[in-house]
């Protein structure tokens, strides 16, 4: 095992729960090769994730890419900064061309598209990618996040029911007191 592994593996073992030693890591496995992949996807997490600085974590992210366009790990975290962000247009792009990626997990860029289209309120499309998540997932883990998400899109669904059967009704007492 490289050196730069034992750190990443180490950096990737405190996230998040220590965050000194997370960067301390970091900051040593970058040092024996700035080319990592990992490496930057996790300084784009934190960026990301805990300080919400989202064009600093999209840059670290861009970078990675830049460094391997097929860096799986980094398109599930990116495309959920890129959602935060309200980048809608930048995240569909890439998720059409994270799905055209041998090997990634379409399953998991499935819940990112339903996200974005729930993000945009679109609720029905956002239905429709968490049906083509649940068909190709593969990872029994996965099912319970899956099934989340889908919980969370219809509770906003019947949110929006609910917000507008209230105004029928208004609409029907005036009628009736007339």
């Amino acid at each position: 095992m490289k050196t730069i592994d034992k750190y990443l593996f180490q950096a990737l073992d405190n996230y998040p729960y220590w965050l000194e030693g997370t960067i301390e890591s970091l900051d040593y496995a970058f040092s024996y090769n700035d080319k990592n992949t990992m490496v930057l996807c996790l300084y784009g997490r934190i960026q990301a994730e805990q300080l919400w600085n989202y064009e600093e974590a999209k840059n670290y992210f861009q970078e990675a890419l830049a460094i391997n366009i097929h860096a799986l790990e980094v398109y599930p975290h990116y495309l959920q900064t890129l959602i935060l962000n309200e980048d809608y247009e930048e995240a569909q792009k890439l998720i059409d061309f994270a799905l055209t990626i041998k090997g990634i997990n379409k399953s998991d860029i499935f819940v990112k598209k339903a996200i974005l289209y729930e993000a945009q309120h679109q609720f029905k499309h956002a239905l429709e990618e968490i049906k083509n998540a649940k068909l190709c997932n593969l990872q029994f883990a996965f099912d319970s996040d899956i099934t989340e998400v889908e919980k969370r899109i219809k509770g906003k669904m019947e949110l929006m029911k609910k917000k507008k059967k209230p105004n029928k009704s208004k609409k029907d007492s005036k009628k009736k007191s007339k």
